[in-house]
C-alpha cells in the first residue's frame, strides 16, 4: 500500500466547544460545521475532526476516550488492492469499502476502516 498524504485527524474530546475555543484561542485554528452538525478545526490545507466522547461518529477507534484520535490516510491503491492487503494477519477490515462524502475541491472516495491489532 502506498501512502500519498494525511486526509485529516479525528479527535476524540470531552467537550468539542470547549475543544474549539482552545485550539481557536491558543493555536489561531477555524471552526467548521460540516455534514450533519459535525465540527472540525481547519489550519492551512488540514482538518482535524472532533467527536465527543460518547457521541462519536462512524467509523471510530475500539474505545474512543478524550485525547485518542484517528488516523485518516489518502492512499494511492484502489480500493480493492486496499482491501486485500488489509485482510492480511494484524489488521482487520472494520468496515468498507464504502464512500466518503465529497468535502470542498475534493471527490467522494472509496474508503475503508481498519484498526491494528493494538
Amino acid at each position: 500500500m502506498r501512502i500519498d498524504r494525511l486526509d485529516h485527524l479525528v479527535l476524540t474530546v470531552a467537550s468539542i466547544e470547549a475543544a474549539a475555543e482552545f485550539y481557536t484561542r491558543v493555536l489561531g485554528m477555524g471552526v467548521v460545521t460540516f455534514g450533519a452538525g459535525r465540527t472540525a478545526l481547519t489550519f492551512g490545507t488540514s482538518k482535524i475532526n472532533l467527536h465527543e466522547a460518547g457521541k462519536e461518529f462512524e467509523p471510530k477507534a475500539r474505545r474512543p476516550t478524550p485525547g485518542s484520535a484517528d488516523i485518516c490516510l489518502i492512499v494511492e491503491d484502489g480500493i480493492t488492492e486496499v482491501m486485500a492487503e488489509l485482510a492480511a494477519p494484524g489488521s482487520i477490515p472494520r468496515k468498507g469499502p464504502c464512500r466518503a462524502p465529497a468535502r470542498p475541491g475534493r471527490s467522494p472516495a472509496a474508503t475503508c476502516a481498519i484498526r491494528t491489532g493494538t
